[in-house]
């Protein structure tokens, strides 16, 4: 028996392998399964060539057996099995996968799919094991043949005895080390779980003799231990049955055993598709935001799975952020099972899987939105604000696709609407979408910005989250129709004028803003106001509300809007403003400052100086 060697490239790449390419150790065992699987599936696609060979699926099964006390994992399966030549093509060069080359001398017959294709899963085995051995007998031979390797130092090959057509994998587990626990990879419950988590699809019964107990014979308080081999994968995925065999509980039961949420689904969406790219998927939409939603905690992503086998348990590729609370998975057979996450992230046929899925969900939510409207406003009240939040970002490159999607709460419904619900509704002289920005549905109501808008009839959109003038400033209009704040210097509203009784009152209001420096750009009489002796309007881009968000931020920018202070001249306040103005310049210093601090209460500013605003108050008084 003669020890050779691997190629160099060959030492490189396991080296590079076992090290970097597989995050967690736990994959070696989807990896050796996996590969028992393909095996079986080969002997199904001779069957299907050779008229003596009857496949009964029932007679092929994977088994994992453990030696608590000697340190061995064995995987053993009734598969096609390999002849030395086999065993030293497919094992004595790594990267070289006898799945992948079978996959393309068969790619004509129907049948079942081969997982493996990048033939570097097997050396998984490394991770956890000192040494490995593979005992195979090849279907047609009577003798079998052992590979034997202890990692990068090479490998040796002899004939061996076996009694069965198939493969044995036995690993000898690493002793534990400060850093690692490899003591967890020869525990039943274990391996069972490890199985659960990224093999309980695959086709074939995987079984293992599990350790149970059951109360002694002749006694009520004594037990007894006994083994018992069970059937550890449930092997048929919810995904590959047809529609119309599944109900809604049945989707709900995979919802909770996936450990999706602790909610019920609102909505699932059951996607197969064939193509380009095929793929199926089941997503979900929750009924319930998760607390750690909007926490760098929150993991977004899909489970991504080949062929039944799961590759990647939050593959955040596949949603874009303004999705990323859709629960669910996805199935390809195009995407390679040994693929890494740095190759998943460029991976053309994932970014059309991605594209696809992005459209599903869209049109699912408007579907929602136009036949279930309470559920919709469920939904909406949970993950709105990432609806919107997905206007905003990117510069608003998919405010196209969410725009139909928004709702706001109306000043005129008393409810939330959507945007073609309010435009629809507008009168023909309306110009723009009037909306007003505020902390509550209360506060917005008793703001004196409102008094001509709502005096015309006009329809008001509340907005009372954080992002939404952001997002609206993104949306710019729709159907072209522009947004207005009701706050805005310029409403778009025609009003009577008395221009020689404003012209009146210029010389006030210039004293006005000159005793109020830089703290407004202007003071004048105002349209707006019906009721209310004073406002704040804004001017540019940046309102008061937006100003109160970015005051909030971590790295102040500090960005101010640009204020106005608005005077209603009707109102009985200004005649004691403009009494001041003629008779008294330091009564007039004191009123201009009440009403501006007053604008700042309504707007809910902090006032630079409370003491003073509290003793001119006082002085008034």
């Amino acid at each position: 028996m003669v020890k050779k060697e691997f190629q160099a490239e060959s030492k490189r790449l396991l080296e590079l392998m076992v090290n970097s390419i597989y995050t967690h150790k736990e994959i070696f065992l989807r990896e050796l399964i996996s590969n028992a699987s393909d095996a079986i599936d080969k002997i199904y696609y001779r069957a299907l060539t050779d008229e003596n060979l009857q496949f009964n699926k029932d007679d092929y099964y994977i088994k994992i057996s453990i030696d608590k006390e000697n340190r061995i994992v064995k995987i053993s399966d009734t598969g096609i099995g390999m002849t030395d030549k086999e065993l030293e093509e497919n094992l004595g060069v790594i990267a070289r996968s006898g799945s992948l080359a079978f996959k393309k001398e068969n790619k004509a017959k129907e049948g079942y799919d081969i997982i493996g294709q990048f033939g570097v899963g097997f050396y998984s085995a490394f991770m956890v094991a000192d040494n490995v051995t593979v005992i195979s007998r090849a279907l047609g031979s009577d003798q079998a043949c052992k590979w034997e390797s202890n990692g990068i130092d090479g490998y040796t090959m002899e004939p061996a005895a076996k009694e069965a057509v198939g493969t044995d994998v036995i690993l000898k587990i690493k002793e534990n080390t400060e850093d690692e626990d490899f003591d967890q990879f020869l525990e039943e419950y274990r391996l069972k779980s490890i199985v659960k988590k990224y093999s309980d699809f695959i086709r074939y019964p995987i079984k293992m003799d599990l350790t149970k107990s059951k109360p002694k014979e002749g006694s009520e308080d004594e037990y007894e231990q006994y083994t018992e081999e069970e059937i550890v994968n449930s092997m048929i995925p919810i995904w590959k049955k047809n529609k119309s065999e599944l109900s809604a509980e049945d989707y709900e039961n995979f919802y909770t055993e996936k450990r999706y949420g602790f909610d019920k689904p609102l909505r699932y969406i059951h996607i197969s598709a064939e193509g380009t790219i095929s793929y199926k998927a089941i997503l979900f939409i929750p009924e319930t935001i998760p607390f750690d939603y909007y926490t760098k905690e929150y993991e977004k992503g899909l489970e991504l799975y080949s062929n039944g086998v799961l590759i990647m348990n939050k593959c955040a590729d596949l949603l874009p952020d303004y999705f990323s609370f859709v629960k669910g998975m996805v199935d390809s057979e195009d995407l390679s099972l040994n693929i890494s996450r740095e190759m998943l992230q460029h991976d053309r046929q994932l970014k059309l899987i991605a594209k696809n899925l992005k459209t599903k969900i869209k049109n699912e939510l408007k579907n929602l939105l136009e036949n279930d409207r309470e559920k919709y406003e469920k939904f909406y009240e949970a993950f709105g604000r990432q609806l919107k939040y997905g206007v905003y970002s990117d510069f608003g490159a998919n405010k196209e696709d969410l725009q139909d999607l928004l709702m706001f709460y109306s000043s005129t419904e008393k409810k939330m609407v959507t945007l073609n619900e309010y435009v629809s509704r507008m009168p023909e002289e309306q110009k723009y979408i009037y909306y007003a920005s505020g902390e509550s549905i209360e506060k917005i109501d008793k703001m004196p910005q409102t008094e001509l808008v709502a005096d015309k009839g006009y329809e008001i959109l509340y907005f009372t989250d954080d992002v939404d003038e952001f997002a609206i400033k993104m949306l710019r209009q729709y159907q072209e129709k522009e947004f207005k704040s009701v706050s805005s210097g310029d409403l778009g509203i025609e009003q009577e004028e008395n221009d020689s009784e404003d012209q009146a009152h210029q010389d006030m209001f210039a004293k006005m803003k000159e005793l109020l420096k830089d703290k407004v750009t202007d003071v004048k009489p105002s349209q707006r106001l019906k009721n209310h002796p004073v406002c704040l309007a804004t001017e540019g881009d940046v309102t008061i509300e937006m100003e109160k968000v970015l005051s909030a931020m971590p790295n102040n920018p500090n960005i101010k809007a640009e204020k106005v202070l608005e005077i209603n001249i009707n109102h009985p306040v200004f005649k004691s403003l403009k009494d001041a103005y003629e008779q008294d310049p330091e009564k007039l210093e004191l009123y201009t400052d009440v009403l501006y601090n007053q604008a700042l209460l309504i707007e809910g500013l902090p006032l630079e100086d409370p003491v003073s605003f509290t003793n001119n108050i006082c002085k008034i008084m």
